[in-house]
């Protein structure tokens, strides 16, 4: 629920966000998002690293750019506490965050105040219901309306199967993607055999979804996709495998972490707007940059953060850090301004503030590694 102020109020928090720290004093981005979670490193370190590259460049017209990072804990609740934080603090110019499409969907209803907006920027929220979360609200990946299909093709084209399963969580990323890869699959001529929904936080024991998988199997199965997160994915992996089910298992970019489950996850099939072996001189730079600092691989929502950064920091030096200023100057990137090109690739938002046209690739964990499949 929005809050309600008085006008002074409001005109007050306004000249304050315009300000900022000062004319002189550094210049605050909001980071929101699961930082104490596995699926929220990779995010963190990028906008770390990126804060770093700017600062030493000379910063903002010779400001400092700093982060105010808070931990959402991937959970709808606690991000509308800390959108409302970031929002109320008169420092915040911009909020990077958050990551998963359920935060970020409340947390929008928050920085998208009709009295005291602040630009929210997502690198990893890909539910269709992103689009409609209002004018302050954007996104730097595709939407499952690109990951779904893509699975799809990938399914039946490349795969050859034809009788699909889908578990799903039931929130609105794995309602989205279970949506989207249904239709394109059954469009292809394919049948999905079993849609089993499941709730993560119920997932208590290693054989709690034996009865979806068990029915499945059954109807025929060839192929098993997971549209949830790395830790109920690698549970259902496990139970698939265990209850003798051999055929491919394929993802989206919420169950990239993956990719650390040692042999089990060995040929899981995942959907991501980048992988670290993206071909690109721009993205390679940023993968070996990123392993020198962490000695690790950096994954989508890592290089989608590094790109927003930057992308806000470019935006800053050229219309400074006038909240209302600032998100117009966005919403005109790759249309009356030039796009931006980054890590993951050519950033152009539409006049939803979704991301336009840019692909999704699939990738095959190799080792430890999300590597492009082939």
């Amino acid at each position: 629920m929005r809050h309600v102020r008085s006008a002074a109020a409001a005109l007050g928090l306004l000249a304050l966000a315009a300000c900022g720290a000062g004319e002189d004093g550094p210049i605050y981005l909001g980071l929101a998002g699961p930082i104490s979670q596995p699926n929220g490193r990779s995010f963190r370190l990028a906008a770390e690293m990126a804060v770093d590259e700017i600062n030493r460049a000379g910063g903002i017209r010779g400001r400092r750019l700093e982060l105010v990072q808070l931990d959402d804990q991937a959970n709808p609740e606690r991000a509308i506490e800390v959108a409302t934080e970031l929002r109320d603090d008169p420092r915040i110019v911009a909020v990077i965050g958050h990551i998963n499409s359920a935060a970020t969907i409340e947390a929008a209803k928050i920085y998208n105040d009709e009295d005291n907006g602040v630009l929210q920027i997502s690198p990893a929220s890909s539910s269709p219901l992103v689009t409609e979360a209002g004018p302050w609200t954007f996104r730097v990946c595709p939407s499952d309306l690109q990951h779904g299909p893509t699975l799809a093709s990938w399914t039946y084209e490349r795969l050859g199967r034809r009788r699909a399963a889908v578990l799903y969580a039931n929130d609105d990323y794995g309602r989205g993607l279970l949506d989207t890869f249904s239709r394109a699959f059954e469009e292809a001529g394919g049948t999905i055999v079993a849609r089993d929904p499941f709730l993560p936080s119920l997932i208590t024991s290693p054989d709690a979804l034996d009865p979806y998988l068990e029915r499945a199997i059954a109807a025929g199965m060839d192929a098993l996709v997971v549209a949830g997160q790395a830790a109920e994915a690698l549970t259902i992996l496990t139970a698939a495998r265990r209850l003798g089910f051999h055929g491919p298992v394929l993802g989206a970019d919420g169950i990239t972490n993956l990719r650390d489950a040692g042999e089990i996850a060995e040929g899981v099939y995942i959907t991501s707007a980048f992988l670290p072996d993206r071909p690109t001189e721009r993205a390679q730079k940023f993968v070996r940059d990123y392993v020198a600092r962490y000695e690790e691989l950096p994954d989508h929502r890592g290089a989608m953060a590094y790109d927003a950064i930057h992308l806000v920091a470019r935006a800053l030096a050229e219309v400074g850090t006038d909240r209302r200023t600032l998100r117009d100057h966005i919403a005109r990137v790759g249309s009356e301004l030039p796009a931006y090109e980054g890590v993951s690739g050519t950033i152009i938002f539409d006049e939803n503030g979704d991301v336009a046209g840019k692909d999704v690739a699939v990738g095959i964990v190799r080792q430890g590694r999300i590597l492009t499949a082939s």
